[in-house]
């Protein structure tokens, strides 16, 4: 072999060892140490949701103990010991804190410096979290899966499976406080439909047999469940009251219809954690969350459990089932 082929491979094995080697560039930033990212989720180690931050991650180009290290804190549905888990790695201390739904609220007021991406954060305006969508200010940033129009387009998928439906009902809880504006959406579609709506508070697990029985007894039509931390974690549950009851139920998002509730429409939360990577990315690279807008899905997706509907003794629209992403079977 000649001395210059031998330097063409020598050269192209350099390149290619470069390019594989891009996401070190985040080491370099920080003198050679390896980013430490805290991960702080409400629900259970078995939430699907925490693979897909991993996921994002490795198609950036990390790898966990090579060029990114992960801590985890679960709540495991026990929302009183957020704040304890959030001081836990702020401790460490993390360079980034990824978290969700009520974790958010719990970072923000452990840290004012260290950097916190929330993926998922239905009224981060409202709660506190943000400034503003479009100028976060502070420490902290993300993604909110709400749009002003959901709780009208979610009555609307409703009605075109329950074309009789003047009565209906909202579950939600009380204990967030952005929820409310979901409620006073939900009023207001609700009254131009012409439907009459009951609110059922659920505060916590404890509650919801009681809240599923009280709507029964007051002949309800049809639900909808509010997007919460705790309801997420409480999904299979939710979805077999929903059952027993014989009451259509509509979800945010389709972790409920997997666990057999009926449909969903909403973001792909699955996408919005992959997506947290891509913040956790810039971030390590030097970008400030108050310079990263919170961002919303442009595109939302519905869910139709067949069995469930069959189990309801209800016939889905063939409108409804070609605009459908995703038929469970």
């Amino acid at each position: 072999m000649s001395y210059q082929v031998r330097m063409r491979r020598i050269g192209l094995a350099v390149v290619l060892a470069l390019s594989l080697l891009a996401p070190l560039a985040v080491e370099a930033q920080q003198g050679g140490k390896i980013p430490l990212v805290g991960v702080l989720r409400p629900t259970s180690q078995t939430d699907p949701l925490t693979e897909a931050f991993r996921q994002g991650l490795r198609d950036l180009g990390y790898v966990e103990g090579h060029n990114i290290r992960l801590v985890y804190r679960f709540a495991e549905g026990q929302f009183e010991r957020l704040p304890g888990l959030a001081a836990e790695l702020v401790q460490l201390p993390v360079d980034v804190l990824v978290t969700d739904g009520p974790g958010a609220l719990a970072a923000k007021r452990a840290t004012d410096t260290i950097p916190i991406v929330f993926a998922i954060s239905s009224h981060p305006v409202e709660d506190g979290l943000v400034a503003s969508l479009a100028r976060p200010g502070g420490n902290i940033t993300g993604f909110s899966p709400m749009a002003l129009d959901l709780a009208g387009k979610r009555l609307e998928l409703l009605r075109e499976i329950i074309p009789s439906l003047r009565r209906m009902a909202i579950v939600w809880n009380p204990g967030r406080l952005g929820s409310a504006v979901q409620i006073k959406e939900f009023e207001s579609v609700t009254a131009q439909g012409g439907i009459q709506l009951e609110v059922a508070e659920v505060r916590s697990p404890l509650e919801l047999d009681r809240a599923f029985r009280a709507l029964v007894a007051k002949k309800v039509g049809a639900a909808t469940v509010i997007d919460d931390a705790m309801f997420y974690n409480e999904r299979s549950r939710i979805a077999e009251r929903a059952a027993h009851s014989r009451m259509p139920a509509m979800y945010g998002h389709r972790g409920y219809v997997e666990a057999g509730g009926l449909l969903s429409y909403g973001a792909n939360f699955t996408e919005l954690f992959r997506r947290a990577a891509i913040f956790v990315d810039k971030i390590l690279r030097g970008a400030k969350p108050a310079d990263l807008p919170v961002e919303q899905p442009t595109k939302f997706e519905l869910v139709i459990n067949l069995r469930t509907a069959k189990a309801l003794g209800l016939t889905i629209p063939q409108s409804l089932l070609v605009r459908a992403d995703e038929l469970i079977r």
